[in-house]
């Protein structure tokens, strides 16, 4: 038996659609109880004195990189057919700019505000009304910038394939950065806790 299961028939669009539900039931669960429904926890990082969330998503990232790039090995899931959205590099940059300002702004992602929402944070409301305003005026405005949009194609794109080395090379170095930026992280909480402590002295 391969994988992607939904590519080769397995189950069908009714499950898919259950176990999305459940597996964001579960992702949302874990964000809260890693304390990620509060804004404050959230814009530390931004003041570099809690890198929780630098550390979880990028251990989500490796993660979920070395199960595929093993899994692929082993020859139990087929990579071709894993969905890569095709990559748009300049709106593709100005959309990840704009959600970057509103996460340090607002003090939460479209993720985390929903976990905010359902433990009765009414930041969390706020932002999450501001995601679907955002949303419709999207909807409105995309007529006008859709040749915007759909400018700078790359198609369906990986790392290795754009950089020309092997999978192996990018998985290795991914996982280097990873453990480099977790001590660094680490370090500049260290620094910080510090230095609060003796100001405060």
């Amino acid at each position: 038996m391969s994988a992607p299961f939904y590519k080769y028939g397995l189950f069908g669009d009714e499950m898919s659609l259950i176990l999305a539900a459940v597996i964001g039931i579960g992702f949302g669960f874990f964000l809260e109880r890693a304390g990620f429904g509060s804004s404050k926890k959230l814009v530390a990082q931004f003041y570099f004195t809690d890198m929780a969330v630098f550390k979880v998503m990028f251990s989500a990232i490796v993660t979920a990189m070395l199960g595929l790039f093993y899994l692929s090995w082993a020859g139990l899931v087929d990579l071709s057919m894993v969905f890569v959205p095709p990559t748009y590099w300049l709106p593709q940059l100005v959309g990840g700019l704009v959600l970057g300002f509103g996460f340090i702004i607002g003090g939460y992602c479209p993720g985390t505000s929903l976990v905010g929402v359902a433990t009765g944070r009414l930041d969390a409301l706020a932002f999450c009304g501001g995601v679907f305003g955002g949303i419709f005026a999207y909807g409105e405005a995309y007529p006008a910038i859709a040749s915007f949009v759909k400018s700078t194609p790359m198609d369906r794109i990986t790392l290795d394939e754009w950089l020309g080395v092997s999978m192996g090379a990018i998985v290795f170095a991914v996982v280097l950065v990873a453990v480099l930026g977790f001590w660094g992280a680490t370090t500049v909480e260290r620094k910080l806790a510090r230095r609060e402590v003796e100001a405060s002295v």
